[in-house]
């Protein structure tokens, strides 16, 4: 093959200008496609389209379509005061004259029965006896101890008019002199989303530039080329381009880990070019320049091919994933990092001829510090070969206790899927949903959808059971409130006579809930929980405190035991059904799916790069050696994690994926090298042939995709600088192993002892 291999890079360069002005053809379409790619941050958009809660949920909200709220709490240190209640007033007037935003609050309902209401100290004083009668108004935010609450729906139908709407409400806060009142709190999903996809779209922005003078200023002081320079930048800018292309093609959007797309397709194809060009540089006396570019292309070929493999066979097993964006992200890179070769075999070699780089003959290459270093590395690592490899095992060990921990004494690492995980702690949102949730309640909502035969759900004794079950459901642990179709019964009961308490008779609750067909033409409010189309539907809100999965299935399990109680009491409920559904629960699924999501991938992962190494160098047992630098790095890293405190989530979770697919590459360079030293001076020879040829640019690949992923950390969106960070300790870390566990490993193997130079 190396004649035809030859040939095709001969043709390459020979060719270099048709294939330049392809490239700028392609180029330009692949910005054009990239600048199209739609936007969906949101976390229930992290479920699959295909998963039965998904389509559940959806086809509720196709029934009970929904408009995002969020509340506002004025916080003052008595709430009750005269000003403080203008103050209400004023802001709720200032909200209602932006066009389709819908805020109420308590002194609404306490308007309507008292239309000449004012805030004076007795007006102020019936008021507060009216709201504090009932608990209702407390459960749902709306007054407390230390605020006055207004919710305000906002009617938005994308990401764009939420975004305005939210600007415009906040506009009317920072307008409107609020006497009395010390702050107003920001609580509700639509800011926590406006600031995740704000974050995750800024990600790439900040990293970009970082990363870019990074690039320049290291390959300046590598290859101190300027021509090298603009070879390696070409070349990496439109392998990037290209690979952010393809999603549009394969119809997919950014979330909130598609910062990580760029990132990985960026790092790894700058990887890839540092290798060719290393090897380019690497310029033997006495060979002429075009038969050596030739040769460095040939030589590089098959590595360079065998990890890109690896690594796209990697991240493709992320379609194993029932998480939409981490399946999404797989492909997408895997596809990403497929163009990402083509682009070093072609473009990049076209670049190199046109621009003239240089090889180590013409400019000197800074190496110096790492030849001392590789000349003593075969001694030292055959001398600590015992305890090396040992202690390299016992840390990977510790790592894998601190992931799935131990029965009994140490819980497996936690993992995060609550709203706030993914909010920066330092900021005012963070801080007012912490608040809200300390002092008024969960922020958690989960959605009962009731079915019953069509006209049924307005029968009374449909209706008390109902009510039977929300009464139960809001004593449950954890629960807040329940909202439903009832609550507006108990809310006129409470205006009538002052109590908010329902009869649990059959006769008299007939008689209070005779005429709800007709409350639903008068009470808008009442039509978001009945589905007046068929009256065969209806929903109950359930507000709850819990967090993670875990919390969820408890809470699941005590409402259904509650329909159940329910049904056996009111006969009615018997022909009805129950299914929870909403954000929260598909936010649950992906908490219950990130773990097995780690597990599955990464064993795919690790068996397809397995396979493809056997297939090069057909070496079961080298390959065994060669995985002791990636499981040491990705295994402490899980107990570093474990460590800080840091949990699982959607990003964080990559990292297994991440660092096996990307640290593979240097293993496969190494053992490529390490077989064409084999020959008189035993494993010591090999060592040092490989160390020349391939270790240097191993080092700087490692250092590229360390400094790659760090420029996470300027990130302000919590899962990705986490990931940054890690992964970019990883990378370290399996280098480190590379020079030291893995040789050490190799003089266990052979038996061998360093030969005398």
């Amino acid at each position: 093959m190396s004649d035809r291999i030859d040939a095709f890079f001969a043709w390459v360069v020979r060719r270099r200008g048709p294939i330049l002005g392809a490239y700028a053809l392609l180029l330009a379409g692949a910005i054009a496609l990239a600048l199209g790619i739609r936007s969906d941050a949101s976390i229930g958009g992290l479920v699959v389209p295909s998963d039965p809660d998904y389509v559940a949920t959806r086809a509720f909200e196709r029934i009970f379509p929904e408009s995002p709220i969020v509340i506002l709490l004025l916080e003052a240190d008595d709430p009750w005061r005269p000003e403080v209640l203008r103050s209400t007033e004023a802001l709720e007037a200032a909200l209602r004259r932006i066009p389709g935003v819908t805020p109420y609050s308590a002194l609404d309902v306490y308007r309507r029965t008292h239309p000449g209401f004012a805030p004076t100290p007795q007006g102020a004083a019936a008021y507060r006896a009216f709201v504090t009668g009932t608990s209702f108004f407390a459960r749902q935010g709306l007054v407390g101890d230390r605020f006055q609450g207004l919710a305000v729906g906002l009617p938005a139908t994308d990401p764009a008019r939420r975004d305005a709407l939210l600007r415009a409400v906040d506009a009317a806060i920072d307008r409107q002199p609020l006497e009395g009142v010390r702050l107003v709190r920001r609580v509700g999903a639509p800011y926590v989303e406006e600031w995740i996809e704000r974050s995750s779209r800024e990600a790439s922005l900040r990293w970009f530039p970082v990363f870019g003078l990074f690039v320049v200023g290291f390959v300046l002081f590598l290859y101190r080329s300027w021509r090298a320079l603009v070879a390696i930048v070409l070349a990496l800018g439109t392998a990037v381009a290209l690979g952010v292309a393809v999603g549009r093609l394969l119809g997919f959007s950014f979330t909130v880990v598609s910062a990580l797309v760029p990132l990985t397709v960026m790092v790894t194809a700058l990887a890839n070019l540092v290798y060719v060009h290393s090897r380019f540089v690497d310029q033997p006396e006495g060979v002429e320049l075009e038969a050596h570019r030739l040769f460095a292309l040939r030589n590089k070929l098959l590595p360079v091919t065998a990890s890109t493999l690896a690594a796209v066979l990697g991240f493709a097993a992320l379609v194993v994933s029932t998480i939409r964006p981490i399946r999404q992200m797989g492909l997408w890179t895997a596809a990403g990092l497929a163009l990402s070769w083509a682009v070093v075999f072609t473009l990049f070699p076209a670049l190199q001829r046109t621009l003239g780089a240089p090889t180590h003959r013409a400019v000197a290459v800074r190496t110096r510090l790492y030849d001392q270093l590789a000349d003593a590395l075969p001694t030292f690592t055959w001398r600590l070969r015992w305890a090396l490899v040992p202690g390299a095992l016992v840390l990977a060990a510790a790592g894998l206790v601190a992931l799935v921990g131990v029965p009994g004494r140490l819980a497996p690492m936690k993992v995060g899927v609550d709203a706030l995980d993914y909010v920066d702690a330092s900021l005012p949102i963070h801080r007012d949903m912490v608040w809200y949730r300390d002092h008024v309640g969960g922020l958690n909502v989960a959605r009962v959808w009731v079915t019953t035969p069509p006209g049924a759900v307005t029968d009374p004794e449909v209706l008390r059971g109902l009510e039977r079950f929300a009464s139960a459901a809001e004593r449950e642990p954890g629960v807040t409130s329940v909202v439903g179709p009832t609550t507006f019964l108990r809310m006129r009961r409470y205006l009538a006579s002052g109590s908010d308490r329902l009869p649990t008779d059959p006769a008299a609750f007939a008689a209070l809930a005779g005429d709800v067909e007709q409350l639903l033409l008068t009470e808008p409010e009442l039509r978001a929980f009945v589905d007046t189309a068929s009256l065969a539907n209806a929903q109950l809100t359930v507000l709850f405190r819990g967090t993670d999965e875990r919390d969820f299935r408890a809470l699941e399990e005590e409402l259904r035991a509650d329909w159940a109680r329910a049904a056996a009491e009111v006969p009615a409920l018997r022909g009805a059904t129950m299914r929870l559904v909403g954000e929260s629960l598909l936010q649950a699924k992906v908490g219950a799916n990130l773990v097995p999501t780690l597990a599955e991938s990464f064993a795919i992962t690790a068996v397809l790069i397995f396979g493809v190494f056997l297939l090069v160098f057909r070496s079961p047992a080298a390959r065994l050696m060669a995985m002791i630098p990636s499981m040491f790095a990705i295994l402490v890293t899980f107990l570093g994690m474990r460590l800080t405190g840091t949990p699982l989530n959607v990003a964080t979770i990559l990292i297994a994926t991440t660092v096996l697919g990307t640290t593979e590459n240097d293993q496969i360079h190494f053992f490529h090298h390490l077989g064409e030293g084999e020959g008189a001076g035993g494993l010591d020879g090999a060592l040092r042939h490989a160390l020349r040829v391939s270790g240097r640019a191993i080092v700087f690949a490692t250092l590229i995709n360390a400094a790659g992923f760090l420029g996470l950390s300027f990130s302000s969106f919590p899962p990705l600088r986490q990931f940054g960070v890690i992964t970019a300790a990883a990378f370290l870390l399996a280098m480190v192993a590379d020079f030291s566990a893995l040789p050490a490993a190799l003089w266990i193997a052979r038996r061998e002892r360093p030969r005398s130079r």
